[in-house]
């Protein structure tokens, strides 16, 4: 994998991920180095001509009115990290960091945060070398910025803290000396242009829609078998029916839909179906649809993010200016986060209206109850259903907004925040409830294709999609305990086996 240069423009989701999540490395452009430098010039000017600026040479938040003397102001940087470094409880995910990490260096390369050049160049040695902090996940409120999170990263800036190196934790010292890596200390502003934005939640975000849109794929895999198994009637699926009304993410979804059923008896009309189905039946293209548009609209928000300049104070030196405002505030990425959150919970819940169509023998369309041989005798995927259902009240009680759950801090200085941390978190929970959801309803799909799979075809997506299941999971001939079972399909879900091999028999499914 190529270096990827960082410019302050152009990073997207993807990029998060392959330095996040697989290590690519990564080299700060020449024309960002000069951006730096010329922003630190400007900041030591003013310095020297004892200009006040916001967390350089005066406190912050509710101290933000108090002017610190020379000797004052190098030092304040190290007890700024120091005072906000108050997480609490397990550490957040390496990628979590990593991603951090990449965010809070896209937005210094724009040259508006007036930090040395020293310190943007240790995050990407740190990044390239492997050097990864330990961050408490929780303790951020989204404003002014992740503060708690990323002074944890800052301190590591100073030889001091906990990081991550060949898979040890170390004191912070010894594993940027392992690293070969110099440890630059703070200067005036340093501290605060290490802390000041919303990365930890943002690099979450990023992480989480690239890893939600392949959820919704495979979600769209799991619709085409249970179709299939109940034999549906598919002109709702029809390409003209979603482009009569527009809406993008709708067309994607049936189109998805017809790749993975292409090539079976359904698909050419050879089965008999009715002449109308459940909504849970005819209605996904037009859900799964609009989980798609949500996240097209948060995954923009969140590249803006990802390539804006979250800080406070921010320096334009062309204009010889610096301007303090609210640059930090998670809003803009919280509240669309939060509904892309929410959409996951709703697809969720048609997933487990059309298993429960498989197991109900009044709605099956002549399969088994609860897709045993044995009813009675056996309960088949009877309790099944009970687990998914759990999971579905556990997605519902987090899909409650967290973007308007603000509780002022700092003495009312800090009186509304985001608490987009809460909604990063909680996202991941809804997405992890997810796999074991969907991984259910693709279990009951497999098992009710067995059944058919005497009657009639099936599409070449849906047969191929069966063959990995059954790689993992036996058909359920006779009872036996579940929950190995469920575990292997919510982490086959999560790893996207399925999909890697449907979208090499049918093409892409975006």
């Amino acid at each position: 994998m190529e270096k990827l240069i960082i410019t302050g423009s152009k990073l997207t989701i993807y990029d998060v991920v392959n330095v996040a999540r697989y290590g690519q490395k990564v080299e700060l452009h020449p024309d960002a180095r000069k951006r730096i430098n010329e922003c630190r010039a400007m900041l030591e000017k003013k310095i020297v001509a004892h200009e006040i600026m916001y967390g350089v040479n005066t406190g912050i938040g509710e101290f933000s009115e108090i002017v610190l003397n020379d000797d004052q102001i190098k030092d304040f940087q190290k007890y700024l990290v120091y005072n906000h470094a108050a997480g609490i409880g397990e550490p957040a995910s390496i990628e979590t960091v990593r991603g951090a990490m990449l965010g809070r260096i896209n937005v210094h390369a724009h040259g508006n945060s007036g930090s040395r050049l020293e310190i943007t160049e240790t995050f990407v040695e740190m990044l390239n070398k492997g050097v990864t902090p330990f961050v408490c996940q929780k303790g951020s409120v989204g404003a002014s910025g992740d503060l708690a999170p990323m002074s944890q990263i800052a301190l590591l800036l100073m030889g001091e803290g906990k990081a991550y190196y060949n898979g040890e934790l170390l004191e912070g010292k010894a594993a940027m000396d392992k690293a070969g890596i110099q440890i630059p200390g703070l200067h005036a502003r340093d501290g605060l242009a290490a802390i000041n934005g919303s990365n930890v939640l943002t690099a979450m975000s990023a992480i989480w829609l690239v890893d939600a849109n392949n959820w919704l794929k495979q979600a769209e895999i799991a619709a085409s078998m249970t179709l299939e198994a109940l034999k549906a009637n598919m002109k709702p699926y029809t390409p003209l029916l979603h482009e009569v009304r527009g809406f993008k993410g709708a067309i994607r979804s049936a189109n998805a839909i017809n790749k993975c059923i292409t090539g079976g008896d359904l698909k050419e009309g050879k089965v008999k179906s009715k002449v109308q189905d459940a909504y849970s039946m005819r209605s996904t293209p037009q859900v799964i649809g609009s989980a798609h548009d949500m996240l097209a609209y948060a995954r923009s928000q969140v590249e803006i993010e990802l390539n804006g300049v979250g800080d406070n104070p921010i320096f334009f030196p062309e204009k010889n200016l610096t301007l303090s405002g609210a640059n930090f505030q998670g809003s803009p990425v919280c509240v669309p986060m939060d509904m892309a959150g929410a959409t996951i919970t709703m697809v969720s819940v048609m997933s487990e209206r059309r298993m429960n169509r498989l197991n109900n023998k009044a709605l099956s369309v002549g399969l088994p109850d609860f897709l045993t041989k044995g009813a009675g005798m056996f309960s088949g995927m009877m309790l099944s259903q009970y687990t998914a259902d759990m999971l579905i009240v556990e997605q519902r009680i987090l899909s409650a907004p967290a973007s308007i759950q603000s509780i002022p801090a700092a003495a009312d200085q800090e009186d509304f925040v985001s608490m987009g941390m809460n909604t990063a978190i909680k996202n991941n929970q809804i997405l992890e409830a997810a796999y074991g959801v969907l991984g259910i309803e693709l279990m009951a799909a497999a098992q009710a294709l067995d059944f058919r799979k005497e009657e009639y075809k099936f599409g070449k997506g849906v047969q191929k999609a069966k063959d990995v299941i059954r790689k993992h999971v036996k058909f359920l001939d006779i009872d036996r305990p579940l929950y190995p079972d469920h575990t292997i399909m919510r982490e086959l879900v999560r790893s996207c086996e399925i999909l890697n091999e449907v979208e090499k028999e049918v093409g892409s499914l975006e």
